[in-house]
């Protein structure tokens, strides 16, 4: 009898996985509390998978094997304490889709700069001519390529949400960016839970396989143990001179020393800019290295590589007032390098879905360099509390339309309005990308 695998999520994992267990013979079963979406429905339907949608049918979905859960979906709703209450093992797509991986796997976690750096590896890595998927929580899904496509080598992106659920899947070359407060929500409000999460980036990795990480995080270098029988420790810095690893000389010069090859840069060169994409360039080059690629093609990969929309992205000018969407920015660590990038007076877009937020590392960058501050969300209080008296105007708005405009009468010519939310998007829009493109179309139709 085949081994009956229930999904909880139709997105892009979840029908991933689904696609993938199916090509390996097993009886699956995908449950979606929402609709789904058209283009999953198809693909699903396209392997011949039972699928229900608006609902969870218990009984349907306790009589499994293994149940594999969207990371969207808390471990403490009712449903997911019963499975396990059962005894019934609940898995990430990345823990699955490990099972049937013979390549070999770049990890990255980290609070924030994920994206950048799993895209920049994956730029690295085909500019030496390696055949490369990129997947994880960007691109398609790492189950849905192990089930339709070949590579030799995937560079994954991977959540805090996906580490929870992962128990004998170990990377290659695991990469942890770095570990602010983000998502205390689903960690009971309890920083070292989500700490303990991001940690999981390096289980079971042994002594021929790596984990890279910034030497300058204090919450990485406070937890990180020598262990001899676990991966060698390859660090990376903007702060010191590292041996091996990667750093920063004369504050300009970024140096990379791995397996006795030396990679010398101009900071200037790197075509991602501002100090946390030092940080991604170090990383992503480390990566590289690690994998046997050229000096060389990382020099012209770090050159040329166009990074991920929703980042920091140019949206505009209208009367010399700049808009750039920064949408992908959902906690207080990515907006506070957003905001020391800027060189311009800014007004700031700011708010969502709260996470727990503690916004008191953005008062001196507020200060500093914002002049007025427009709310877009439904629940605005944590924010005017936070910053009512450092900024001298506050506008509270409830659409992107709403939020260009009034951000737009607020500015003077050379002033910039920059997204960055530091919030999730889901009270007032699908996801952070819906949330982005609404911005570039209410700039476009000013």
């Amino acid at each position: 009898m085949s081994k009956r695998l229930v999904i909880l999520g139709a997105g892009e994992s979840g029908t991933g996985t689904a696609i993938l267990a199916c090509t390996k013979g097993l009886d699956v079963f995908v449950s979606d509390l929402q609709p789904i979406k058209p283009q999953y429905k198809a693909a699903l339907a396209k392997y011949g998978i039972h699928t229900e949608e608006g609902r969870h049918t218990q009984h349907l979905i306790v009589n499994a094997d293994e149940v594999m859960k969207s990371p969207g979906i808390p471990d403490n709703v009712p449903l997911v304490k019963a499975l396990r209450e059962k005894g019934i093992p609940v898995i990430s797509e990345i823990e699955f889709a490990g099972r049937y991986c013979n390549a070999k796997t770049v990890c990255i976690t980290g609070s924030n700069g994920k994206t950048t750096t799993t895209l920049l590896t994956g730029h690295l890595l085909q500019k030496a001519g390696m055949n490369v998927g990129v997947a994880g929580n960007v691109g398609s899904s790492f189950a849905w390529q192990l089930a339709e496509e070949q590579h030799d080598v995937y560079v994954l992106e991977i959540s805090s949400f996906q580490l929870d659920g992962m128990t004998n899947f170990r990377a290659d070359v695991a990469v942890l960016l770095n570990i602010t407060p983000d998502h205390l929500d689903r960690y009971e409000n309890n920083f070292d839970n989500y700490r303990a999460s991001k940690f999981r980036i390096m289980q079971n990795q042994t002594p021929d396989q790596y984990f890279v990480y910034c030497a300058d995080d204090p919450v990485i270098t406070a937890n990180l143990k020598e262990n001899s029988k676990g991966p060698a420790l390859i660090p990376f810095s903007t702060k010191r001179i590292l041996n091996e690893g990667a750093w920063l000389e004369n504050k300009e010069k970024m140096k990379i020393n791995i397996k006795s090859e030396e990679i010398t840069m101009d900071i200037l060169e790197l075509s991602l800019k501002g100090r946390h994409n030092i940080y991604n360039s170090m990383a992503g080059s480390i990566a590289a290295r690690l994998l046997d690629i050229r000096k060389d093609a990382i020099r012209e990969g770090l050159c040329d590589f166009v990074n991920v929309e929703h980042r920091l992205e140019p949206a505009g000018y209208v009367r010399g007032v700049e808009f750039i969407n920064d949408s992908k920015a959902t906690n207080v660590n990515s907006t506070w390098y957003a905001l020391e990038t800027m060189t311009k007076p800014v007004i700031w877009v700011v708010g969502g879905q709260d996470k727990g937020n503690d916004y008191s590392s953005l008062m001196e960058l507020v200060q500093k360099k914002v002049k007025a501050i427009v709310c877009l969300g439904k629940d605005n209080r944590a924010i005017v509390r936070a910053f009512g008296q450092k900024v001298a105007s506050i506008y509270e708005t409830r659409s992107a339309a709403d939020a260009v405009k009034a951000a737009y009468l607020a500015a003077s010519p050379g002033d910039v309005v920059l997204l960055s939310p530091a919030c999730a998007s889901f009270d007032l829009f699908e996801n952070f990308e819906d949330r982005g493109n609404q911005f570039k179309k209410a700039v476009l139709n000013l």
